[in-house]
């Protein structure tokens, strides 16, 4: 009862005069149904009418009878993803990970792994009107995503990434260690020396002088233990051979003269005890650590290693690494012609990942393939994945579905860097292996690879976080608006007693690789840009030579 001289109605009635404005609000709403349910696959009118075309019943059960189909419909496709919102580990991410996503975590972008539409909001149980669908699209404009990751931030990211999982140890022989990290300090298996040595070719000698000697070839190095020198006497001794017992000190052959008519040698210099001669112990003590975990293996080390006793070394073992070439754009050979161009980062990244201690194979060409990419990622034993192009949103960029629908766990995706925003990093499952999405564009792709690619290879093969160097750029470098840039530089010395600097070089065009191919590193330009004389970060090339202005900076 509405009031004395209003209609009445029955509790859950739905009689309104016929033609008013209310029914036909409520004529055009049932068409606004008809067309959402036909694009998530609901049955149009007719199909509820019974084909007869007139409109249907709006009693009770009518409306019943079709929320409940709707209802249905909206709660298999509400079931499958929240299903698979549990099987992305998008939706419950660890803390310790910190990824970056720069998709929306809505649920929404895993069904469209099989081309369909979810609604934006579950129906409201009971509800006779189904929500809307999202049509939103990859990449439209209209869908809101969250800014991408600062590049600092995002290396950090990759760098922790890479030290998530504790690295193997294994033992390598010295000839074959080369290049690798030690993930184990490297302590002394005996003293060096491990006896007192003679520094020089010269006379060992005992007490004050002159000195008795006798003729002969004396003491020569890997003899062993001689008898104790008598005070007054001399022995000839050679480079590294052991010092008698009782020796006072070792002269040079040069500054000796020898008496031969009396048999006395003399010294032309004075003579301080201890000259000359190495005692045991003078590098290191037998348990004393000779270079910490972490230590890339050169050759001097191979050198320590085997002076302090070892015949093989705890390493770590070189990430391996596959490299996927997508584009059906791309040629192997000849000139570019119709449209089609060469591959340039097949041929680069291989030398370039090994410069950065990785085992890589050979690159794999897989065209604009889903499928292809897909085995390729599934069938892969490699540590890492990095592939190329494919990163964006275009018709033929897989990159991003294919990760949906393995379940992938995106931890960077994007970053605040020019070139190369498109990049992403990762990670395929708990156990097994990153994904470093590389941009198409080759100098796009080097600034993927110092971006994400070397702290990741570094955190994996456990090689320590080194300290950031930084130099003068010596012209105005202009900037984006919001983002880095990474622009090739060359490291020139100062003039005239001025600061050693670095010079930004042109051809840094996304594209180009003609500035990169001519550079020793690479100047980190925060958004807005710098003036000259401004300090910049530099990211030094693997292969870059060491030059006395930089200290060894590029190496």
């Amino acid at each position: 009862m509405t009031g004395s001289d209003g209609p009445h109605r029955e509790p859950g009635s739905d009689v309104r005069p016929p033609g008013s404005a209310s029914e036909r609000a409520r004529e055009e709403e049932e068409r606004a149904v008809e067309q959402a349910l036909a694009l998530v696959g609901g049955s149009g009118r007719s199909d509820r009418s019974g084909g007869s075309g007139e409109p249907a019943s709006r009693s009770r059960d009518s409306r019943g009878s079709r929320g409940s189909r709707d209802e249905d419909l909206n709660a298999g496709r509400s079931s499958n993803t929240h299903a698979d919102r549990s099987r992305d580990p998008r939706a419950h991410r660890s803390s310790d990970s910190h990824p970056y996503d720069g998709r929306d975590n809505d649920g929404r972008d895993n069904d469209r792994r099989d081309g369909r539409a979810t609604p934006a909001t579950a129906p409201a149980p009971g509800s006779e009107q189904p929500p809307l669908p999202d049509r939103t699209l990859p990449g439209d404009p209209a869908k809101t995503s969250p800014p991408p990751p600062s590049w600092d931030r995002a290396r950090a990211v990759a760098a922790r990434a890479g030290r998530g999982r504790p690295p193997a140890t294994i033992r390598l022989t010295l000839d074959r260690a080369l290049g690798h990290v030690l993930a184990e300090a490297l302590g002394a298996l005996t003293d060096l020396p491990s006896f007192d040595t003679s520094a020089m070719d010269g006379w060992a000698v005992a007490g004050p002088g002159p000195w008795a000697f006798e003729a002969g070839a004396g003491l020569l190095a890997g003899r062993g233990p001689a008898a104790a020198l008598p005070d007054g006497t001399a022995v000839r001794i050679a480079t590294g051979a052991r010092v008698p017992p009782e020796t006072t000190a070792v002269i040079r052959s040069e500054h000796a003269h020898i008496d031969e008519a009396r048999g006395l040698l003399h010294a032309r210099r004075s003579v301080v005890t201890g000259q000359d001669i190495r005692p045991r112990g003078q590098e290191c003590r037998s348990g004393e650590q000779l270079v910490p975990a972490g230590t890339v293996v050169t050759p001097a080390v191979l050198g320590l290693a085997a002076a302090a006793g070892y015949d093989a070394l705890p390493v770590v073992p070189r990430p391996r690494v596959d490299i996927l070439v997508l584009g059906d754009e791309l040629l192997n050979a000849g000139l570019p012609h119709d449209g089609l161009i060469r591959d340039a980062l097949g041929p680069m990244l291989g030398p370039w990942l090994r410069a950065l201690g990785a085992e890589v194979s050979g690159a794999r060409r897989l065209g604009d393939d889903a499928g292809a990419l897909r085995d390729a990622l599934t069938s892969s034993d490699a540590d890492l994945i990095v592939t190329t192009g494919g990163t964006a949103a275009g018709p033929v960029d897989h990159v991003h579905p294919v990760l949906d629908a393995l379940g992938a766990e995106l931890l960077v995706d994007g970053v605040a860097v020019r070139p190369g925003h498109p990049m992403l990093l990762a990670r395929l499952s708990a156990d097994g292996p990153y994904l470093v999405g590389l941009p198409g564009n080759p100098l796009a792709a080097v600034s993927g690879l110092l971006t994400l690619a070397e702290p990741l290879l570094a955190g994996i093969a456990g090689r320590p976080a080194q300290d950031p160097y930084r130099a003068l750029v010596h012209a105005e470098v202009h900037g984006h608006p919001h983002d880095t840039r990474l622009v090739p530089v060359v490291h020139r010395p100062g003039r005239a007693g001025g600061r050693d600097h670095v010079a930004p070089l042109r051809y840094n065009g996304p594209a180009m690789l003609r500035g990169i191919a001519a550079a020793d590193g690479l100047a980190v330009v925060p958004p807005g840009g710098v003036r000259s004389g401004t300090e910049v970060e530099i990211l030094d090339l693997p292969w870059a030579p060491a030059t006395p202005w930089t200290e060894g900076c590029f190496t």
